[in-house]
């Protein structure tokens, strides 16, 4: 190249390397201008965004600034309401606390006689609490036994409630005993029964050829005539016969009757209604029946009938048969009865 200068410089002077130079040092100049311009443009875009972001935090603050002082506006506003009311107030107080100088003034005579009411009344007062305090010590004794009695009170409906149910167990029990009971009563009634039955109608084998023996129910009827001589008690002969079949028939019924059927064969005595004659030696109707019915009882005994069982029993006059006032049935009411039943 510079071979070549040296030949242009020798034909003549060559300007286009210094303007190519020139040119390029130009360029180069730009270039860094730019550069430069578009780091600065970088760099204020940066600053003018920061300071975007202060300006919306300053305008944030400005609004609540701008709120805090309507609210101090209002707060002032109430405040100076507050002040005003306050400002009548004391002016209605001072006109009040005027007033009651005037009242002081014109009752300090009163006053006396106020202080003296007071002194009394605190006086009360001591003697109402007095009162008072007394009152509620009784009171506090009286909660605390109404407590020990609402226990006792407890202790009882609980021991109550025990009861009832022991009673319902017990009516439970005693229902169930009834029931049995009445059972093993049918039952004995029933076995009676049948032993009366048979009683009867062994009776009525023995005693049916007797026209003075008659059956009235559950009842076997000897007319007196048969067994005692008129107005007597010892039983004559033909009598002694027959309650010596009757006894024989007793002792035979009582081998098949269980013993825990309690029987007895009831003897009674009945007469007429002739009183008797004071010369005999029964007073009334009374002593003459009970005297017969005690008679075949003895009888019945001295033949091997247990004593347990038989009863005698008389009756007068006072149970008769028939209730006509003639001789016929004058007769058929002196009898004997015998039945048998359940003691």
């Amino acid at each position: 190249m510079a071979l070549a200068r040296g030949r242009r410089r020798e034909r003549g002077v060559d300007y286009w390397p210094g303007f190519v130079d020139a040119l390029s040092t130009l360029l180069l100049a730009i270039m860094f201008m730019l550069s430069v311009f578009v780091l600065a443009q970088y760099f204020l875009s940066q600053e003018i965004t920061g300071k975007d972001a202060v300006l919306n935090r300053l305008n944030d603050q400005i609004n609540e600034l701008t709120q805090l002082l309507a609210l101090e506006r209002s707060n002032s506003q109430d405040a100076e309401d507050i002040i005003a009311s306050l400002r009548a107030s004391l002016s209605d107080a001072e006109a009040e606390n005027s007033r009651l100088e005037q009242l002081l003034t014109s009752g300090a005579g009163e006053s006396q006689a106020a202080e003296e009411r007071v002194g009394e009344l605190t006086d009360e007062l001591a003697s109402e609490r007095q009162i008072s305090q007394r009152a509620l010590s009784q009171v506090e004794l009286l909660n605390q036994q109404i407590s020990a009695l609402r226990k006792q009170i407890a202790a009882l409906e609980a021991a109550l409630d025990a009861s009832e149910q022991r009673d319902r167990e017990s009516n439970a029990k005693i229902a169930d005993l009834g029931r049995r009971l009445n059972v093993a009563l049918a039952q004995r009634v029933q076995e009676l029964n049948r032993y009366r039955s048979d009683f009867f109608g062994r009776l009525r084998e023995i005693l049916s050829d007797r026209e003075n023996i008659r059956i009235v129910g559950d009842r076997f009827v000897f007319q007196a005539e048969v067994l005692f001589p008129s107005g007597a008690s010892e039983i004559n002969d033909a009598g002694k016969a027959e309650m010596k079949k009757l006894a024989d028939a007793v002792i035979d019924l009582q081998k098949e009757i269980p013993p825990e059927i309690n029987w007895v064969l009831r003897v009674d005595g009945h007469t007429d209604n002739i009183p008797l004659s004071g010369t005999g030696r029964y007073r009334d109707n009374w002593e003459l029946s009970s005297a017969r019915a005690t008679a075949v009882v003895k009888f019945l005994i001295e033949n091997g009938v247990p004593a347990n069982r038989l009863v005698a029993a008389g009756f007068g006059e006072y149970q008769p048969l028939d209730e006509a006032d003639t001789m016929e049935a004058r007769s058929r009411n002196r009898r004997i009865e015998l039945k048998l039943t359940e003691r």
